[in-house]
């Protein structure tokens, strides 16, 4: 078979190394990490190759980050280079310097610098300081620490030291704790803070003494209102309080919402409800299922939905008070008036100008016939129809109507009220018909015999012998609010007037307070500027007492001086607050203790029981 007994012998050597081979391959079961290295061709040799590579760079970068430490402590040092070596790196740190000074960097900071005032500082140094940063160690390689020279692995976050090194992140906690705060500014004292003061105590803002520990509480409770989980038992009129400041300060919010809702209480008050949503709606009247008074301001969230909620209840409102409610459809408020109208003892309405027209109104006087109290403000879809309507309601004592500039009205249709409702009514508010003329004051003077509010204002038809006529032997009992603000003659080419005064002048004045000066407690006439200074002088004389007189308003009124101010003040004991914007002969007044001027701008006051005197 075989040529030579060695071919033979060798083909069987063979055979048994093979053999040997296959018997050391044999292995036992292997895991899933070992198919894992194998399938991605990973050994152990290969990883022990990766350490030392690793190792190596480590040591190269070390190396490399000692050697340019060295490289920069030689070039902060000022002794000249020797050695070839220190020539060659002075020479490529005079060029990299001289790129530095090329570069868009430099300019920048070099235009940032600009406002420097210190004069050794220049363009060498910029260079320098930007040479040194791009010298420092990047993220990722190794540095040793300014302050303790320990060795740690820099970052992104390494801070720099005082000398412009780095520090590891020991020292960096360490000179952070350092660090001292700026310290804070100082609020400026002076003549403004007493001054503000002065201010608040003429305006009656600031009290003269201590305030009540009610209303502390009440501002106290108000600051902290997010903090407030529950009122308790606080009584309706403290709530009431509470939801003045709060409206305010624009807090009223669903959160705060659910603190004024108490199943017992009848009422609620709120006067800002701009933050709340239908769903806040709903659980005003849910929670509160025995309202007979609800009094909303701002409240253009209201929708249909709550209306008909109102009607499907059969809710016992007696008093509905609302302030801009535009998403309320017609459809809706007649609805309203034709379910529970018969129960309205009060309506009130201000700021519609979506829904709300003529005939809504005539529904309205239909179904609500013992309505006692009215009040239409500023309802842009109202005109003669309205006026038309409510000159029908029997049990009408109190009205109120604000019609806009835009509006046309026929004022024969305020005749027919005044003939029609007019010895019922106990208020009267006429605002901005500009149009009514005497007849009005007339037909006022024959038919309102229970008036205890009028106000007739912003109208430049009334003549003052008219309004002197009106109060002159009128069998009306002494009014106790009287608001006939801006009655005068508007034409600015005249600015004295005509010869027969329009608006309220020294005869209607006079008679006004001859009439009503024992009970009045409120008396507006700013604007009525063609009061004279006799008339104001008339009625302020030595001896008049006015003893109930509260309130007084005579900004715009040309002819008041300190003399007729301090005469109101002998002859108005109870005088709590006077207004006298723009009359600006009141220059120098003494102002009694409790007493509140407003609007005295320029002018040397001195309050009663206060130190000091202020210009304010």
């Amino acid at each position: 078979m075989y040529d030579t007994p060695h071919q033979g012998q060798t083909y069987i050597d063979i055979l048994r190394a093979n053999r040997r081979q296959q018997a050391r391959a044999i292995r036992g079961p292997q895991s899933a990490l070992t198919d894992f290295l194998a399938s991605n061709n990973i050994s152990a040799r290969q990883i022990q190759d990766d350490y030392a590579n690793r190792q190596a760079e480590a040591a190269r970068q070390a190396n490399e980050t000692q050697r340019q430490s060295v490289d920069a402590e030689q070039a902060r040092s000022p002794s000249e280079p020797n050695s070839p070596e220190d020539l060659i790196k002075k020479r490529k740190r005079q060029q990299a310097i001289a790129r530095i000074k090329n570069s868009k960097e430099f300019a920048k900071r070099k235009a940032r610098l600009n406002g420097n005032d210190d004069p050794d500082y220049d363009d060498e140094d910029l260079a320098n300081q930007i040479h040194e940063e791009r010298q420092r160690p990047q993220p990722g390689q190794l540095a040793n620490c300014e302050i303790c020279e320990k060795r740690f692995t820099v970052t992104p976050y390494s801070k720099a030291g005082p000398a412009g090194g780095l520090l590891c992140p020991d020292c960096s906690k360490k000179h952070k704790a350092d660090e001292k705060k700026p310290p804070a500014k100082k609020r400026a004292t002076g003549n403004i803070g007493r001054r503000q003061n002065q201010a608040n105590l003429l305006d009656g803002l600031t009290p003269h003494g201590t305030q009540s520990l009610l209303e502390t509480c009440i501002k106290k409770v108000a600051d902290y209102i997010h903090d407030v989980e529950d009122f308790g038992d606080l009584p309706p009129s403290l709530l009431l309080r509470l939801g003045q400041i709060l409206s305010r300060r624009r807090a009223v919010t669903p959160k705060t919402l659910d603190l004024f809702l108490r199943p017992q209480y009848r009422s609620i008050d709120l006067f800002d409800c701009a933050k709340l949503d239908t769903d806040d709606f709903h659980k005003i009247l849910a929670s509160m299922p025995h309202l007979t008074r609800v009094n909303l301001r701002f409240t253009t969230p209201l929708k249909d939905e709550i209306i008909q909620y109102m009607v499907d209840r059969d809710m016992q409102i007696k008093d509905l008070h609302l302030d801009g409610p535009n998403l309320v459809t017609d459809a809706c408020w007649r609805l309203l008036f034709m379910k529970l109208g018969h129960r309205f003892l009060s309506l009130k309405l201000w700021n519609l100008n979506s829904a709300f027209d003529d005939e809504t109104t005539q529904v309205m006087c239909t179904h609500c016939p013992n309505l006692q109290r009215l009040k239409l403000k500023f309802l842009h879809r109202t005109g003669n129809g309205t006026l038309e309507a409510i000159s029908t309601l029997q049990s009408l004592e109190h009205l109120s109507l604000h019609y806009l500039k835009e509006t046309e009205i026929d004022p024969k249709h305020l005749l027919t009220i005044v003939d029609n409702v007019g010895p019922r009514l106990k208020t009267l508010s006429l605002e901005e018909f500009e149009f009514a003329d005497d007849s009005l004051l007339q037909l006022i003077h024959e038919k309102c015999h229970s008036l205890v509010k009028l106000r007739l204002s912003k109208n430049f038809t009334f003549t003052d012998k008219g309004l002197a006529a009106m109060f002159t032997n009128w069998p009306n009992k002494a009014l106790t609010y009287v608001d006939m603000n801006s009655l005068r003659d508007v034409d600015m080419t005249n600015p004295n007037g005509p010869e027969e005064p329009i608006g309220l002048a020294s005869s209607g004045f006079v008679a006004l307070m001859e009439h009503s000066g024992g009970k009045i407690q409120h008396l507006n006439v700013a604007s009525c500027r063609h009061i004279p200074y006799q008339a104001f002088e008339q009625v302020f004389a030595e001896g008049k007492v006015y003893p109930e007189l509260k309130y007084l308003d005579i900004s715009f009124c040309p002819a008041v001086d300190d003399y007729i101010t301090m005469s109101i003040f002998r002859c108005c004991p109870a005088l709590q607050r006077l207004v006298v914007f723009a009359c600006f002969n009141v220059r120098d007044i003494h102002i009694p203790r409790g007493l509140a001027v407003i609007g005295t701008v320029g002018a040397t006051v001195k309050i009663d029981g206060v130190a000091q005197t202020e210009t304010v």
